[in-house]
């Protein structure tokens, strides 16, 4: 902390320091006021000690002060020779009759006395003093005393002149004794004032520091304690609040570290904005969800360009206005994704609107699962319809009769072939609940994948050349690669694969099987030249009841279900199934699988 003129420990010792000058000042300028009125009314009391109580006025009183002007001298060097102050006789024509100072007798004594009180003390007879200085700088003190006559006015006055240097000298000596004890006692002053300052401010200074450290996060600092005074209690006092509002702030940072732990990782996407549009906070799940990089700076009005354009609904005045009516829900489309909005007004102390909370929550896959839903419901409903009024249709004129032994015989083999059609689609909808809810039952052992692909390929080859096509196994049968599966099942996706090629290639195609080993896995590939898949349909084809061509699939009397089935079975073995296809030049379906690494058990399946 910086400390400077202006601190309370400057300010103490200036006002100690101003105090006791005052202090002395005072005291000094009485004391030598008292000084020097003591010294000039002792003199005075001195001189008229001498002037009264040696009968001075009263002898002088029977002389005549012009004839006995000699007589007076003589008296005067006889009796007061011994005193210091200057002794003057002077009659009522003011002159100088006789003095102790020679040099003054005969001369006139407005010339070299004070003319004012001489007249005033004829006139009026009352003693005057009068302090003066000589033309050469000497400090006198003037006695003027009247000589009476009688009842009548005085007529002479003896005039005293006493020299006030000595006294003059004592008062500077005495100022500047003063002085000199002023400044020292200001020096200690100073040293004290400043120590008696520093035990006052250096704990209120410590708390300051404290204070700071506090500011800045640092809680582990306490204030020494010592003493028991106002100070001490005050540095206890700290103290314990320090220990609080530690524990305090501890227990705010443990609970904001994990709101902003819970707010970083959660996966709804997070924004804070005020009421002047200002984005506060958002959180890394919002910034992925909008393509803003993690560390990009968000400016003070960027609540427009990163949001609001996102949707009608989330124009700013239009969700500020919303958020006063209460919470908002809504969806909206934008990029490819489907998003769910809710957002509320959050308040300041007061309930005074401080902003609004913007919740946003990718339901993207959940709107595709729940179209996929709504697609699956609709596609069995449909294609349990279409057998279903089949079958009625044709039981109906059955039962109608009239109908020759021939139609009859076709009519039942169209409702047996109908009823076929929906065993199948019952039992592939069985099979795929029972993959979902992992209760499909699995035989895995070890085999060889070779000898199985060979047996579906040789199982598909009449189906095959019914439609001219070439059906080409490219693999050596006699290679052998063993992997860990349920041979029915994969009898299954193989058989499936393969009949899917045969079905959608024309007649006279070529569809190729081959089996490639590449590290640790076989690569099973079904190639053929076929009419291919459109770029827009690839990324579906593994959904149910999902067909590219929808008359044709049926017509060929597919349920848009086996390769749904067969990608779960791949997946359930800890392969994967991957296609690739241009449209009319063919298709590509890959099944990947999993080698034994160890070595197999002798006559394996």
């Amino acid at each position: 902390m910086k400390k400077g003129k202006g601190s309370v420990r400057w300010r103490l010792v200036l006002i100690y320091f101003l105090l006791v000058f005052i202090a002395m000042v005072v005291i000094s300028v009485f004391l030598l006021n008292r000084i020097e009125a003591y010294q000039l009314s002792s003199l005075q009391q001195n001189i008229d000690s001498t002037v009264r109580e040696s009968g001075m006025l009263n002898t002088l009183s029977g002389y005549d002060l012009k004839s006995d002007s000699a007589a007076i001298q003589k008296y005067l060097d006889g009796g007061f020779s011994f005193t210091t102050e200057e002794i003057s006789i002077v009659d009522a024509d003011l002159n100088v009759v006789a003095s102790t100072n020679s040099t003054l007798v005969g001369r006139s004594a407005g010339a070299v006395f004070d003319a004012g009180i001489i007249t005033s003390v004829l006139s009026s007879g009352n003693d005057e003093v009068l302090n003066s200085q000589t033309a050469d700088g000497v400090n006198i003190m003037n006695l003027c005393y009247g000589i009476s006559a009688g009842a009548s006015q005085p007529k002479g006055v003896v005039y005293v002149r006493a020299d006030l240097t000595d006294i003059h000298t004592l008062t500077i000596e005495s100022r500047s004794l003063f002085i000199r004890a002023t400044i020292l006692a200001l020096v200690i002053t100073v040293v004290l004032g400043f120590i008696l300052a520093t035990n006052i401010t250096e704990p209120i200074n410590k708390v300051t520091e404290t204070v700071e450290k506090m500011s800045k996060g640092d809680f582990s600092t306490e204030v020494p304690v010592r003493s028991n005074d106002e100070i001490g209690q005050l540095a206890t006092m700290f103290n314990l609040m320090q220990g609080k509002l530690d524990a305090t702030m501890g227990e705010i940072q443990g609970e904001k570290s994990k709101l902003e732990a819970i707010l970083k990782y959660m996966a709804d996407g997070l924004i804070a904005i005020t009421t002047e549009g200002e984005i506060i906070h958002i959180n890394r799940a919002a910034r992925k969800m909008l393509g803003i990089n993690v560390d990009e700076e968000i400016g003070p009005n960027a609540y427009e360009s990163f949001i609001g354009h996102l949707s009608p609904e989330l124009e700013l005045g239009r969700v500020l206005n919303n958020s006063m009516e209460g919470e908002t829900e809504f969806n909206f489309d934008y990029g490819g994704f489907t998003f769910a909005v809710r957002y509320d007004r959050f308040a300041s102390e007061g309930d005074s609107p401080a902003g609004v909370l913007i919740l946003l929550q990718d339901i993207t896959e959940r709107q595709k699962l729940e179209d996929m839903q709504k697609d699956f419901v609709a596609n069995v409903s449909h294609e349990l319809k279409t057998p279903l009024a089949t079958v009625k249709a044709y039981t109906e004129t059955l039962m109608d009769g009239g109908v020759d032994p021939e139609t009859t015989d076709h009519f039942l083999e169209i409702i047996n072939s109908e009823a076929d059609r929906m065993n199948r689609l019952v039992k592939d909808l069985l099979q795929l609940s029972r993959l979902d809810h992992k209760q499909e039952r699995w035989n895995i052992k070890e085999a060889d994948i070779i000898s199985l692909l060979s047996l579906c390929v040789e199982k598909m080859t009449p189906i095959a050349a019914q439609k001219k096509q070439a059906l080409i196994a490219r693999f050596s049968h006699d290679e052998r690669v063993t992997v860990a599966i349920d041979k029915d099942r994969m009898e299954q996706v193989f058989l499936n694969i393969i009949s899917n090629s045969v079905k959608y290639t024309e007649e006279g195609g070529t569809i190729n099987v081959d089996a490639i080993k590449d590290g640790e896995e076989i690569k099973i590939k079904v190639i053929d030249n076929g009419m291919g898949i459109p770029d827009e349909d690839l990324g579906r084809i593994f959904e149910r009841f999902y067909r590219v061509d929808k008359a044709r699939s049926r017509a060929m009397g597919s349920s848009g279900l086996g390769l749904a089935i067969s990608k779960q079975i791949v997946e359930e073995h800890h392969g994967s199934i991957e296609v690739t296809s241009k449209l009319g030049e063919g298709t590509t379906m890959t099944i990947s699988l999993p080698v034994v690494t160890h070595r197999g058990i002798a006559n394996i399946e």
